[in-house]
């Protein structure tokens, strides 16, 4: 395929939901970009709303440079806990940054059409947001329930939009554009190389502080576990699992009905849901991804 080919053809981009998964994201959207697609339209749910929307607002690449400097302790400083009991964290905390870096603009006024995903929790409806300010659409699509706090939105009660529609095509079937790329975070699971540790988080493990903070995130991973079944998985272990599971069985009934020109897929098992703190290496997954993908395309 030639760049020179490719640069006439314009894609609808569909970003699906996988928490950390998601960063892999930035990645595809790169690879995109230099190949000389233009993405002229995107809709995501959860973290695929939150990567899609930064990049319709043309700040992905300051967004890249932020995420990929953050450590475990940087991802446990944005997390606001909640003592309603009805979620783990509020979620302010880290939208409130992310409007500090990038800015909040009503999506009807961003360069590119973006489309968040949210679902009602109790008329079980999927809800798109496709006006209105950017993070609150994002916020609404990122609630995923025990984790994140729910959203109000004109009477509504929404949560996460990968409860309902973990890859949402739908949103992009009256795009005017010459094809529709889908990318899945919720792939088949596969054999992976060993991650490699940045000197970074090798030199975190030494810092007595630091551990006593991994410490805690690790006694988080394994809350509501008993002593004596320490080899079970923890709280947020099988909130993970459960997630994948039913996003994988969602993705796959998604894809049935809305076929894309192209399907680009992450492995469910290269990161759980809450790994941010591996951005570089999930960012290089997606690029890899994409680039096996598209050479199939002509």
């Amino acid at each position: 395929m030639s760049k020179k080919k490719a640069a006439a053809k314009t894609i609808s981009l569909v970003l699906g939901s996988g928490g950390a998964r998601g960063l892999a994201h930035i990645g595809v959207i790169q690879v995109l970009e230099e190949r000389g697609y233009q993405i002229a339209s995107i809709s995501g749910s959860s973290m695929g709303a939150l990567i899609g929307g930064i990049y319709a607002a043309g700040k992905l690449e300051a967004y890249t440079k932020w995420v990929c400097a953050l450590d475990r302790l940087d991802v446990l400083r944005l997390l606001d806990f909640s003592f309603s009991g009805a979620s783990i964290f509020k979620g302010d905390r880290i939208i409130n940054t992310l409007k500090d870096l990038i800015g909040d603009r009503n999506i009807e006024d961003l360069p590119v059409s973006f489309t968040a995903v949210a679902a009602d929790i109790d008329e079980v409806k999927e809800v798109w947001f496709t006006s209105g300010p950017l993070f609150e659409a994002i916020r609404a699509s990122i609630a995923f329930p025990t984790i994140f706090s729910s959203v109000t939105h004109k009477g509504r009660t929404l949560v996460d939009g990968g409860l309902l529609n973990p890859i949402p095509i739908a949103p992009t079937l009256c795009d005017m554009t010459d094809m529709t790329f889908a990318v899945s975070v919720s792939g088949k699971a596969r054999s992976l190389p060993g991650s490699v540790e940045s000197a970074k988080q090798v030199e975190e493990k030494h810092h007595p502080y630091h551990q006593k903070v991994l410490d805690f995130i690790e006694g988080l991973q394994r809350w509501g576990n008993h002593k004596e079944e320490e080899e079970d998985d923890g709280f947020l272990d099988v909130v993970s699992k459960s997630i994948d599971a039913m996003q994988s069985t969602i993705t796959a009934f998604k894809l049935a009905s809305y076929t894309p020109d192209l399907i680009i897929e992450i492995p469910k098992n290269v990161a759980t849901i809450y790994e941010f703190e591996r951005a570089v290496e999930l960012i290089e997954i997606g690029r890899s991804a994409a680039e096996a993908a598209l050479a199939d395309v002509s």
